[in-house]
């Protein structure tokens, strides 16, 4: 399974109406390498609304800075805002409101 594959794996796990961060993602994939989730979110083979992973979708809208700020998403962050409002998360000032207690640690 390449290094992409393991964190959708771990993404997936992330509820609808929660988040996580990349920062959490590259613990629990074993590496600090924060910036290279964001690159494995950005390679997600199926594009923006499907966000699938093979057959599984990966729910790459919810994977926030560690601050709660809205980060990368290939196709903006409008879009990212826009997806996470329909699951029920408020955000104001492109920040996650209530972050801590939205935040699922994978």
């Amino acid at each position: 399974m390449s290094f992409s594959e393991r964190i959708w794996q771990l993404c997936r796990k992330v509820p609808k109406g929660k988040v996580t961060t990349y920062k959490l993602l590259a613990e629990a994939a074993g590496t600090k390498a924060y910036r290279a989730v964001g690159n494995a979110m950005n390679k997600n083979p199926n594009g923006l609304l499907s966000c699938g992973y093979g057959r599984k979708m990966v729910p790459c809208h919810r994977v926030v800075g560690s601050n709660g700020h809205l980060h990368g998403f290939a196709h903006g962050l409008k879009k990212k805002a826009e997806l996470l409002r329909k699951e029920g998360i408020r955000i104001k000032n492109n920040r996650i409101v209530d972050f801590e207690k939205l935040l699922h640690r994978v």
